[in-house]
Protein backbone atom coordinates (compact mmCIF):
# COMPACT_ATOMS: atom_id res chain seq x y z
CA UNK A 1 0.00 0.00 0.00
CA UNK A 2 0.81 3.75 -0.39
CA UNK A 3 3.01 4.75 2.62
CA UNK A 4 1.65 7.60 5.30
CA UNK A 5 3.03 9.90 6.97
CA UNK A 6 0.68 9.45 10.08
CA UNK A 7 -0.37 7.20 12.53
CA UNK A 8 -3.72 7.08 11.35
CA UNK A 9 -5.74 4.60 9.11
CA UNK A 10 -7.65 6.33 6.66
CA UNK A 11 -10.89 5.29 6.78
CA UNK A 12 -10.67 3.32 9.86
CA UNK A 13 -8.46 3.77 12.96
CA UNK A 14 -4.90 3.97 14.40
CA UNK A 15 -2.15 1.92 13.40
CA UNK A 16 -1.03 0.51 16.56
CA UNK A 17 2.66 2.11 16.57
CA UNK A 18 3.95 -0.24 19.22
CA UNK A 19 3.18 -3.29 17.33
CA UNK A 20 6.88 -5.44 17.04
CA UNK A 21 8.13 -5.81 13.76
CA UNK A 22 10.68 -7.48 12.11
CA UNK A 23 14.01 -5.08 12.64
CA UNK A 24 16.43 -3.53 10.51
CA UNK A 25 18.64 -6.08 10.19
CA UNK A 26 16.66 -8.95 9.72
CA UNK A 27 17.21 -10.41 6.17
CA UNK A 28 15.11 -11.33 3.49
CA UNK A 29 16.47 -14.89 3.61
CA UNK A 30 15.15 -15.10 6.95
CA UNK A 31 11.44 -15.27 6.12
CA UNK A 32 9.46 -18.35 6.21
CA UNK A 33 9.31 -20.57 4.15
CA UNK A 34 5.54 -20.12 2.72
CA UNK A 35 7.17 -16.59 1.86
CA UNK A 36 9.70 -15.47 -0.56
CA UNK A 37 10.68 -11.81 -2.00
CA UNK A 38 8.48 -10.44 -4.59
CA UNK A 39 10.02 -10.70 -8.73
CA UNK A 40 7.97 -8.96 -10.49
CA UNK A 41 6.81 -5.88 -8.30
CA UNK A 42 9.21 -3.20 -7.59
CA UNK A 43 11.54 -3.25 -4.88
CA UNK A 44 9.95 -3.26 -0.81
CA UNK A 45 10.53 -0.07 1.04
CA UNK A 46 13.42 -1.07 3.81
CA UNK A 47 12.79 -3.54 6.29
CA UNK A 48 12.63 -1.10 9.46
CA UNK A 49 9.47 0.96 8.15
CA UNK A 50 6.50 0.69 10.42
CA UNK A 51 3.96 -1.62 9.56
CA UNK A 52 0.87 0.44 7.74
CA UNK A 53 -2.05 -1.48 9.62
CA UNK A 54 -1.85 -3.44 13.06
CA UNK A 55 -2.61 -6.94 13.77
CA UNK A 56 -5.17 -6.28 16.31
CA UNK A 57 -6.69 -3.63 14.40
CA UNK A 58 -6.93 -5.79 11.28
CA UNK A 59 -8.66 -8.83 13.65
CA UNK A 60 -10.94 -6.17 15.43
CA UNK A 61 -12.34 -4.99 11.79
CA UNK A 62 -12.61 -8.50 10.22
CA UNK A 63 -16.14 -9.14 11.60
CA UNK A 64 -17.54 -5.44 10.00
CA UNK A 65 -15.96 -6.55 7.19
CA UNK A 66 -17.50 -9.82 6.54
CA UNK A 67 -21.14 -8.65 7.26
CA UNK A 68 -20.37 -5.38 5.22
CA UNK A 69 -18.93 -6.86 2.02
CA UNK A 70 -21.00 -6.90 -0.62
CA UNK A 71 -22.25 -10.51 -1.71
CA UNK A 72 -24.72 -9.28 -4.45
CA UNK A 73 -21.08 -8.95 -6.35
CA UNK A 74 -20.36 -12.63 -5.29
CA UNK A 75 -22.90 -14.10 -8.49
CA UNK A 76 -21.49 -12.49 -11.53
CA UNK A 77 -18.04 -12.94 -9.92
CA UNK A 78 -18.78 -16.44 -9.82
CA UNK A 79 -20.36 -16.32 -13.54
CA UNK A 80 -17.15 -15.13 -14.77
CA UNK A 81 -15.23 -17.50 -13.56
CA UNK A 82 -16.81 -20.10 -14.38
CA UNK A 83 -15.57 -19.89 -17.85
CA UNK A 84 -14.00 -20.46 -20.68
CA UNK A 85 -14.99 -23.75 -20.88
CA UNK A 86 -11.34 -25.15 -22.23
CA UNK A 87 -9.23 -23.52 -18.74
CA UNK A 88 -7.41 -25.68 -16.89
CA UNK A 89 -5.98 -25.83 -13.58
CA UNK A 90 -7.55 -23.68 -10.69
CA UNK A 91 -8.44 -20.46 -9.96
CA UNK A 92 -5.12 -18.11 -9.41
CA UNK A 93 -6.24 -14.73 -6.90
CA UNK A 94 -3.72 -12.01 -6.54
CA UNK A 95 -4.85 -10.13 -3.09
CA UNK A 96 -3.21 -6.85 -3.25
CA UNK A 97 -2.58 -5.31 0.52
CA UNK A 98 -3.84 -8.28 2.01
CA UNK A 99 -2.71 -7.16 5.59
CA UNK A 100 -3.80 -10.79 7.97
CA UNK A 101 -5.43 -12.42 5.00
CA UNK A 102 -9.86 -11.44 5.66
CA UNK A 103 -10.28 -11.52 2.23
CA UNK A 104 -9.39 -14.73 1.46
CA UNK A 105 -10.67 -15.90 4.51
CA UNK A 106 -14.15 -14.49 3.43
CA UNK A 107 -14.34 -15.19 -0.18
CA UNK A 108 -12.32 -18.63 -0.67
CA UNK A 109 -15.13 -20.74 0.74
CA UNK A 110 -17.61 -18.94 -1.06
CA UNK A 111 -15.85 -20.24 -4.86
CA UNK A 112 -15.54 -23.65 -6.04
CA UNK A 113 -12.86 -25.29 -6.98
CA UNK A 114 -9.00 -25.37 -6.84
CA UNK A 115 -7.53 -21.97 -5.64
CA UNK A 116 -4.13 -20.88 -5.57
CA UNK A 117 -4.16 -17.25 -3.72
CA UNK A 118 -0.76 -14.98 -3.91
CA UNK A 119 -0.54 -12.74 -0.99
CA UNK A 120 1.03 -9.53 -1.26
CA UNK A 121 2.01 -6.98 1.30
CA UNK A 122 4.59 -4.83 2.10
CA UNK A 123 5.14 -6.18 5.70
CA UNK A 124 6.06 -9.63 6.11
CA UNK A 125 4.65 -9.59 9.79
CA UNK A 126 1.38 -9.09 8.24
CA UNK A 127 2.01 -11.64 5.46
CA UNK A 128 2.87 -14.42 8.13
CA UNK A 129 -0.64 -13.74 10.04
CA UNK A 130 -2.26 -13.92 6.16
CA UNK A 131 -0.35 -17.90 5.66
CA UNK A 132 -1.47 -18.98 9.09
CA UNK A 133 -4.58 -17.96 8.83
CA UNK A 134 -5.75 -19.18 5.15
CA UNK A 135 -8.58 -21.21 4.44
CA UNK A 136 -7.61 -24.62 3.42
CA UNK A 137 -10.34 -25.32 1.05
CA UNK A 138 -13.08 -24.01 -1.28
CA UNK A 139 -16.58 -23.98 -0.72
CA UNK A 140 -16.82 -27.45 -2.80
CA UNK A 141 -13.96 -28.65 -0.96
CA UNK A 142 -11.16 -28.34 -3.12
CA UNK A 143 -7.57 -27.65 -2.11
CA UNK A 144 -6.75 -23.55 -1.53
CA UNK A 145 -3.05 -22.93 -1.28
CA UNK A 146 -1.40 -19.60 -0.64
CA UNK A 147 2.00 -18.37 -0.64
CA UNK A 148 3.33 -14.87 0.00
CA UNK A 149 4.97 -11.89 -2.05
CA UNK A 150 6.34 -9.08 -0.82
CA UNK A 151 6.40 -5.33 -2.34
CA UNK A 152 5.08 -1.86 -3.02
CA UNK A 153 1.66 -2.77 -4.02
CA UNK A 154 0.69 0.79 -5.61
CA UNK A 155 3.17 0.02 -8.46
CA UNK A 156 2.74 -2.73 -10.43
CA UNK A 157 5.07 -3.90 -12.82
CA UNK A 158 3.01 -4.77 -16.28
CA UNK A 159 3.81 -8.56 -16.17
CA UNK A 160 3.08 -8.67 -11.70
CA UNK A 161 -1.15 -10.27 -12.66
CA UNK A 162 0.54 -12.39 -15.38
CA UNK A 163 -1.73 -15.60 -15.38
CA UNK A 164 -3.57 -14.40 -12.38
CA UNK A 165 -8.14 -14.94 -12.79
CA UNK A 166 -8.94 -12.39 -9.99
CA UNK A 167 -7.22 -9.69 -8.51
CA UNK A 168 -8.99 -8.72 -4.52
CA UNK A 169 -8.00 -5.74 -2.35
CA UNK A 170 -10.05 -4.60 0.86
CA UNK A 171 -9.54 -0.73 1.96
CA UNK A 172 -7.04 -0.29 -0.92
CA UNK A 173 -8.27 2.35 -3.18
CA UNK A 174 -9.12 5.09 -1.05
CA UNK A 175 -4.99 5.27 -0.54
CA UNK A 176 -3.79 5.45 -3.92
CA UNK A 177 -3.45 8.06 -6.16
CA UNK A 178 -4.97 8.28 -9.73
CA UNK A 179 -2.02 7.44 -11.28
CA UNK A 180 -1.86 4.38 -8.95
CA UNK A 181 -5.28 3.14 -9.74
CA UNK A 182 -5.02 3.72 -13.85
CA UNK A 183 -2.01 1.31 -13.09
CA UNK A 184 -3.72 -0.97 -11.12
CA UNK A 185 -6.79 -1.20 -14.27
CA UNK A 186 -3.99 -1.29 -16.93
CA UNK A 187 -2.64 -4.49 -15.17
CA UNK A 188 -5.63 -6.19 -14.75
CA UNK A 189 -7.16 -5.48 -17.94
CA UNK A 190 -3.23 -6.67 -19.46
CA UNK A 191 -4.34 -9.89 -17.67
CA UNK A 192 -7.40 -10.73 -18.66
CA UNK A 193 -8.55 -10.92 -14.90
CA UNK A 194 -11.31 -9.60 -12.53
CA UNK A 195 -10.79 -7.42 -9.70
CA UNK A 196 -13.20 -7.40 -6.70
CA UNK A 197 -11.97 -4.13 -4.67
CA UNK A 198 -13.83 -3.71 -1.30
CA UNK A 199 -14.75 -1.42 1.20
CA UNK A 200 -13.14 1.49 -0.18
CA UNK A 201 -14.23 4.89 2.07
CA UNK A 202 -17.61 6.83 0.63
CA UNK A 203 -16.87 10.02 2.46
CA UNK A 204 -20.62 9.33 4.31
CA UNK A 205 -20.90 8.82 8.21
CA UNK A 206 -23.94 8.63 9.66
CA UNK A 207 -23.71 8.57 13.73
CA UNK A 208 -26.87 8.50 15.99
CA UNK A 209 -27.76 10.35 17.90
CA UNK A 210 -26.65 13.47 16.22
CA UNK A 211 -24.18 15.98 16.66
CA UNK A 212 -23.63 19.52 16.06
CA UNK A 213 -19.95 18.50 15.03
CA UNK A 214 -20.55 15.48 12.89
CA UNK A 215 -20.82 17.12 9.60
CA UNK A 216 -17.44 19.30 10.17
CA UNK A 217 -15.28 16.52 11.89
CA UNK A 218 -16.46 14.47 8.44
CA UNK A 219 -15.84 17.10 5.92
CA UNK A 220 -12.18 17.75 7.59
CA UNK A 221 -11.57 13.91 7.91
CA UNK A 222 -12.43 13.90 3.64
CA UNK A 223 -10.13 16.63 3.86
CA UNK A 224 -7.56 14.35 5.57
CA UNK A 225 -8.33 11.40 3.12
CA UNK A 226 -7.29 13.47 -0.21
CA UNK A 227 -4.46 14.45 0.95
CA UNK A 228 -0.74 14.29 -1.28
CA UNK A 229 -2.75 13.55 -3.96
CA UNK A 230 -4.43 10.55 -2.73
CA UNK A 231 -7.92 9.44 -3.89
CA UNK A 232 -9.71 9.18 -0.30
CA UNK A 233 -13.64 9.32 -1.15
CA UNK A 234 -13.25 9.99 -4.80
CA UNK A 235 -11.66 6.50 -5.48
CA UNK A 236 -14.26 4.25 -6.64
CA UNK A 237 -15.22 7.13 -9.35
CA UNK A 238 -11.90 7.01 -10.56
CA UNK A 239 -11.42 3.31 -10.46
CA UNK A 240 -14.89 2.73 -12.25
CA UNK A 241 -13.70 5.44 -14.69
CA UNK A 242 -10.17 4.02 -14.88
CA UNK A 243 -11.26 -0.22 -15.71
CA UNK A 244 -14.41 0.87 -18.24
CA UNK A 245 -11.47 2.91 -20.30
CA UNK A 246 -10.24 -0.56 -20.69
CA UNK A 247 -13.78 -2.15 -21.76
CA UNK A 248 -14.60 -3.63 -18.48
CA UNK A 249 -17.56 -4.51 -17.32
CA UNK A 250 -17.49 -2.48 -14.02
CA UNK A 251 -20.62 -2.88 -11.09
CA UNK A 252 -20.69 -0.59 -7.63
CA UNK A 253 -22.20 -2.00 -4.48
CA UNK A 254 -22.83 -0.34 -1.11
CA UNK A 255 -20.67 -2.44 1.72
CA UNK A 256 -21.39 -0.16 4.83
CA UNK A 257 -20.29 -0.97 8.20
CA UNK A 258 -23.22 -0.86 10.86
CA UNK A 259 -22.17 -1.01 14.21
CA UNK A 260 -23.77 -1.04 16.95
CA UNK A 261 -23.52 -1.91 21.16
CA UNK A 262 -22.08 -5.07 20.15
CA UNK A 263 -19.33 -3.27 18.23
CA UNK A 264 -18.62 -1.43 21.03
CA UNK A 265 -14.74 -2.26 20.39
CA UNK A 266 -14.67 -0.97 16.90
CA UNK A 267 -16.33 2.24 17.34
CA UNK A 268 -14.24 3.36 19.69
CA UNK A 269 -11.42 2.91 17.81
CA UNK A 270 -13.07 3.95 14.66
CA UNK A 271 -13.78 7.24 16.19
CA UNK A 272 -10.08 7.80 17.57
CA UNK A 273 -8.85 7.28 14.17
CA UNK A 274 -11.86 9.51 12.29
CA UNK A 275 -11.49 12.53 14.93
CA UNK A 276 -7.61 12.41 15.01
CA UNK A 277 -7.82 12.35 11.24
CA UNK A 278 -9.76 15.48 11.21
CA UNK A 279 -7.97 17.66 13.92
CA UNK A 280 -4.78 16.79 12.33
CA UNK A 281 -6.33 18.19 8.78
CA UNK A 282 -7.47 20.97 11.03
CA UNK A 283 -5.42 21.85 13.87
CA UNK A 284 -8.17 24.18 15.16
CA UNK A 285 -10.68 22.33 15.27
CA UNK A 286 -8.67 20.12 17.91
CA UNK A 287 -10.66 22.01 21.37
CA UNK A 288 -13.85 21.22 20.59
CA UNK A 289 -12.87 17.73 18.73
CA UNK A 290 -11.46 16.47 21.89
CA UNK A 291 -14.83 17.10 24.13
CA UNK A 292 -16.99 15.81 20.75
CA UNK A 293 -14.76 12.47 21.40
CA UNK A 294 -15.27 12.00 24.81
CA UNK A 295 -18.86 12.70 24.47
CA UNK A 296 -18.67 9.97 22.07
CA UNK A 297 -16.54 7.66 23.60
CA UNK A 298 -19.38 7.68 26.27
CA UNK A 299 -22.11 7.06 24.52
CA UNK A 300 -20.25 4.30 22.56
CA UNK A 301 -19.71 2.92 26.20
CA UNK A 302 -23.12 2.76 27.61
CA UNK A 303 -24.17 1.14 24.15
CA UNK A 304 -26.71 4.50 23.70
CA UNK A 305 -24.18 5.20 20.14
CA UNK A 306 -25.27 3.65 16.36
CA UNK A 307 -22.67 4.67 13.41
CA UNK A 308 -22.94 3.53 9.80
CA UNK A 309 -19.58 3.80 7.76
CA UNK A 310 -20.31 3.77 4.27
CA UNK A 311 -18.03 1.71 2.14
CA UNK A 312 -18.45 0.65 -1.80
CA UNK A 313 -17.40 -2.99 -3.23
CA UNK A 314 -16.41 -2.49 -6.59
CA UNK A 315 -16.25 -5.65 -9.34
CA UNK A 316 -15.08 -5.20 -12.49
CA UNK A 317 -14.69 -7.80 -15.44
CA UNK A 318 -12.73 -7.25 -17.70
CA UNK A 319 -11.88 -8.98 -21.22
CA UNK A 320 -10.50 -11.95 -21.13
CA UNK A 321 -6.75 -11.86 -22.99
CA UNK A 322 -6.36 -15.53 -23.74
CA UNK A 323 -3.31 -15.02 -21.28
CA UNK A 324 -4.62 -16.88 -18.14
CA UNK A 325 -5.40 -20.92 -17.93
Amino acid sequence: MSESTTGVIPGAGPTGGSTARPTASAPTAALAPAERATLRLREAPAPDDPPRYAPEWLRLREPADAAARAYDLLDPLRTHLAGPPGRTGGLVVHDLGCGTGSMGRWLAPRLDGAQHWVLHDRDPYLLHFAAAGAPRSAADGSRVTVETLRGDLARLTPDALSGAHLVTASALLDVLTAEEVGTLAAACAAAGCAALLTLSVAGRVDLTPAHPLDAEIAEAFNDHQGRTGLLGPDAVTAARDAFAAHGATVRAHPSPWRLGPDEAALTAQWLRGWVGAAVEQRPELRERAEAYLDERLAACGDGTLRVVVHHTDLLALCRPTGGAS
